[in-house]
């Protein structure tokens, strides 16, 4: 809503939905932002004359201060919650400051530049480059759900920044029953940031995934009994659903067709691209614990998604996890392909991942001979962007449209990769050598295949620990289950 004069405000042309309010001096600077359920009801209670003479003297000189405001409507109260933070974020009114009470709301907070992170409760935002998710107000609700995420993605919860062999001997067998113990290396640095990277998409409020998923355990649970355990995991899928339903990105939507085209200019002007890049291509990998190597690659045109043109990639040439050989055979596929057919190529390439991946794609281009390509790849843990034979980097502004762009395509690629993965993983669950062992149903092969991984997997664990994470499962069974998957490969 524009800019208006508090000398003309009028009751009945204040909507009554839920928004923000901002309050602006004579020189129309901000001086306070306030959310109210209904700005109508808010607004008459600050323009009221008779508040002046109750009113304490901060508010008193609040009021006899502002010459302008201006109204945001939104669809709900956690919305508009979310703006007001945003907005005191940026202008840091005055007056906001120094009316303020103790109050502050949960944020999640993660640094992603570490080298295993971990989940965090915080009420204060602090410019630290953490990652900062909220602000939540159901606080109980809150770190219930983030202990149970920390343990369904075995995030570890020790505070070394870097746990090792020592800590490892003093953490309690239950809290290793659901950490990937990074500190005796029963993962690797990227298999484990690769778990954070799916975390992530649930805070921004794709939740559709790990519903599913949760919604299979709980039928599994109630199914065989376990009456009680059903319930819990019920409460959670509710928990997810209510701390973490999608939102609107203000950032984005306020100025939304303004940012779409601006980003594509700041991207030529920043990067000194010959052209707009009005078509560019992601590419990125996933493979966790070694299983289903596969890629993707996301395009957008005018700075948004273009599905149509989305592709995925079951890696054929590379054994194991190779980050830089797979890209190098995706790259290689996809425009060997293009140049075949005679198809247009991008106006840009983004390589998701530092200066290995950028240079396996570029082996790539060279092998088939294609230049003339602006091609670059953003490191995951500063942001950074890098172009060919460029070991210093380019830094972009965090606010930036030309960053936003780029964050958005990587993060993309980056969730149709691990859609296809748990696509081909729920296809191996459904066939599986364990199929062939005498007393595993359906449901007891869905819990070893999504607890280990694989049958490969497997094999590299003992018969006690599979009894210990496998509820139900005896030593008898267990014997039965390590005999047979060491006689046969699958």
């Amino acid at each position: 809503m524009s800019l208006k004069k508090k000398s003309q405000y009028r009751t009945q042309d204040v909507p009554k939905d839920p928004g923000v309010y901002v309050f602006r001096d004579q020189f129309k600077q901000v001086i306070y932002v306030g959310k109210a359920k209904s700005l109508r009801k808010r607004l008459s209670n600050y323009f009221q004359p008779s508040r002046l003479k109750t009113a304490d003297p901060k508010l008193r000189s609040l009021i006899n201060s502002i010459a302008f405001f201006e109204l945001h409507t939104v669809k709900s109260e956690s919305e508009s919650l979310l703006l007001e933070t945003r907005f005191i974020k940026e202008y840091a009114p005055k007056y906001n400051i120094l009316m303020r009470d103790d109050k502050r709301f949960l944020l999640i907070k993660i640094h992603l530049s570490a080298p295993y992170p971990k989940l965090s409760l915080t009420r204060l935002r602090k410019d630290d480059g953490a990652h900062y998710f909220g602000p939540f107000p159901k606080a109980g609700v809150l770190r219930d759900t983030l202990d149970f995420l920390t343990k369904y993605f075995r995030l570890r919860s020790c505070s070394p920044e870097v746990p090792d062999e020592k800590d490892f001997t003093h953490c309690h067998e239950s809290v290793l029953a659901s950490c990937s113990a990074p500190c005796n290396k029963s993962c690797t640095q990227e298999e484990y940031h690769s778990q954070v990277q799916e975390l992530m998409t649930i805070f921004t409020g794709k939740v559709t995934n790990i519903i599913i998923d949760l919604t299979d355990e709980m039928k599994i649970h109630a199914s065989a009994g376990r009456f009680e355990k059903a319930a819990i995991i019920r409460d959670i899928i509710e928990n997810i659903k209510s701390l973490f339903k999608p939102q609107r990105n203000f950032s984005n939507s306020i100025l939304k067709q303004k940012a779409d085209a601006s980003a594509l200019l700041e991207l030529k002007e920043k990067l000194k691209l010959e052209n707009l890049p009005k078509v560019i291509e992601c590419f990125d990998n996933s493979n966790f614990q070694g299983t289903n190597a596969v890629a993707s690659m996301v395009q957008f045109r005018d700075g948004k998604p273009y599905s149509k043109n989305y592709r995925h990639f079951k890696i054929k040439t590379v054994e194991g996890i190779d980050d830089f050989a797979s890209m190098r055979e995706i790259v290689k596929r996809r425009y060997s392909r293009l140049i075949k057919e005679d198809l247009p190529l991008p106006d840009m390439i983004l390589i998701d991942g530092g200066k290995g991946q950028l240079s396996s794609a570029c082996k790539a281009l060279e092998e088939i001979g294609l230049t003339g390509v602006d091609i670059f790849g953003l490191a995951k843990r500063y942001e950074i962007l890098f172009r060919p034979n460029d070991s210093e980097g380019i830094f972009l502004d965090p606010d930036s449209h030309a960053l936003k762009i780029l964050q958005y395509l990587r993060d993309e690629a980056h969730r149709f990769a691990i859609t296809f993965h748990r696509d081909l993983r729920n296809k191996r669950i459904t066939n599986s050598i364990l199929d062939d062992i005498s007393g595993i149903g359906k449901k007891r092969k869905m819990q070893i295949l999504k607890e280990f991984g694989s049958v490969k997997n497997l094999r590299t664990k003992s018969e006690e620990e599979l009894i210990r994470r496998i509820p139900g499962i005896g030593s008898k069974m267990a014997e039965t289950i390590f005999e047979h998957i060491s006689r046969k490969k699958g």
